[in-house]
This record gives structure tokens, C-alpha cells and sequence, in this order.
């Protein structure tokens, strides 16, 4: 670890679909999915602005295993980890990059009821770690 340096990245938001899980050759499980933060303002003339951050978030090991299993489309996830930027050539010689957030850990949040709630009408999962707090359903970005 560099002494005086952090890499440290905590998100809130709602998930933009089902992540995408996979294994490696070596069986290590690896799970990619998108988070969706929202940010609202009002602007000069009083008026509401909003604004979606999107992020996208890869996850590995036993924790991947988890968020296949786990985690589906607007649900409202805790997460934290740090930011990777990656390269690569693609088909065409082009050098392409991409910075993600490596996320070692998540929790659902929301309450059990709503968690219950969405199962049944939208096939979300129960969720095993709940939060009292109450997730706004206004402010999904889908």
C-alpha cells in the first residue's frame, strides 16, 4: 500500500440489471453489473433537476457467488471497493479503456417488507441482511 494514498469507493444506488456472473478457467466466480446513483437540484428558476450517475461495478470470488444469486434488476445495494482502470486492443488494433469500481463487498438495503414486496410483484430476491431504512422507488432511473 502507497503511504498518503486512498482508493476507496462507497456507493448507494439501485442496480440497472441482473448482474452478469461467470467463472474463470480456474473456477474463481466473477460477477459485472451496473449501479445507478441519482442526484437531484433545484436550479436557478426553482425548477427540479435530476441527474443518473451510472458505474460499472465487477465483483469476484465467493461475493460474485453471492450477487448472482442475490441481487436483481432496481434493487437498492450498499457497496464498497475502488476504482480500477483497465486496457486492452480490441478487434480492430484500437486501444480501448475502462475504470470500474472493484467492489468487495454489498449489502441489500431496504426494508424486509419491501424487499417481500418486490418479490412477489417484480421477482426480486428476499433478502437475508435488511436495513430500516425506506427506499424511495421515485427516484429509480429505469
Amino acid at each position: 500500500m502507497q503511504k498518503g494514498s486512498v482508493n476507496k469507493v462507497v456507493l448507494v444506488g439501485h442496480l440497472g440489471g441482473d448482474p452478469e456472473t461467470r467463472f474463470t478457467p480456474s473456477g474463481a466466480a466473477v460477477a459485472n453489473f451496473n449501479l445507478a446513483t441519482n442526484e437531484s437540484w433545484r436550479d436557478s428558476n426553482g425548477d427540479i433537476q435530476d441527474k443518473t450517475e451510472w458505474h460499472r461495478c465487477v465483483m469476484f470470488g465467493k461475493s460474485a457467488e453471492m450477487a448472482g444469486d442475490l441481487l436483481k434488476k432496481g434493487q437498492l445495494i450498499f457497496t464498497e471497493g475502488k476504482l480500477q482502470t483497465r486496457n486492452w486492443e480490441d478487434k480492430d488494433g484500437v486501444k480501448r479503456y475502462t475504470t470500474e469500481v472493484v467492489c468487495e463487498m454489498f449489502t441489500m438495503l431496504g426494508r424486509k417488507m419491501d424487499n417481500e414486496n418486490s418479490q412477489s410483484s417484480n421477482n426480486f430476491s428476499n433478502t437475508s441482511q435488511t436495513n430500516d431504512s425506506k427506499s424511495d422507488d421515485e427516484d429509480l432511473p429505469f
